[in-house]
């Protein structure tokens, strides 16, 4: 069994969105196929394992990606009320969906979607995960804490793999930065 989580920009432009799903379309079947040659045999892909918060833009691509192949989906939410209050309104369908279609969902008990509930939901992204999937293209952290790069950080000092996924023509909105 490999189990991936994964970090990446929510900001992505509408343009990167296939690129985006392709990298990691490629990047899972490649994990897929070595957990099914490790197993003896074609199987149902339930050997990979896809860990995801599920927030807009490369998580929820990465969510979707590792459904499409058959993986097991484990959410973590990172407190009680991130549906509520941090999922817009157009991005609540999909979150509902992913969350619904999950094998596992992990709520952690945090009342508030807050700078440290984002840190302990990465925490436990990384002390549940095999291998760190980064859509991320590049940029060191940005100072405030629990962003993309400080996950890549992270998972590098404490030995994890990553694998950054950033292909031509991948970008970010301008007037999110």
């Amino acid at each position: 069994m490999t189990a991936l989580a994964v970090t990446g920009h929510m900001d992505l432009t509408e343009e990167s969105l296939p690129a985006v799903r392709a990298a990691l379309d490629e990047l899972l079947a490649r994990y897929r196929d070595v957990d099914r040659d490790r197993d003896g045999g074609p199987g149902s892909g339930k050997t990979l394992v896809g860990i995801s918060c599920i927030a807009k833009g490369a998580d929820s691509l990465f969510a979707e990606a590792v459904l499409a192949v058959g993986g097991r989906l484990v959410v973590v939410v990172p407190s009680r009320d991130y549906r509520r209050s941090t999922v817009e309104p157009d991005d609540a369908p999909l979150f509902d969906r992913l969350a619904a279609a999950a094998d596992e969902v992990v709520v952690l008990p945090r009342e508030r979607a807050d700078r440290q509930a984002y840190e302990a939901a990465n925490a436990l992204l990384l002390e549940r995960a095999d291998r760190l999937v980064a859509v991320w293209n590049g940029e060191p952290p940005s100072g405030r804490g629990g962003g993309t790069a400080d996950l890549v950080l992270a998972a590098r000092e404490a030995g994890i793999p990553v694998d950054v996924v950033w292909p031509a023509g991948a970008a970010r909105r301008a007037d999110s930065r």
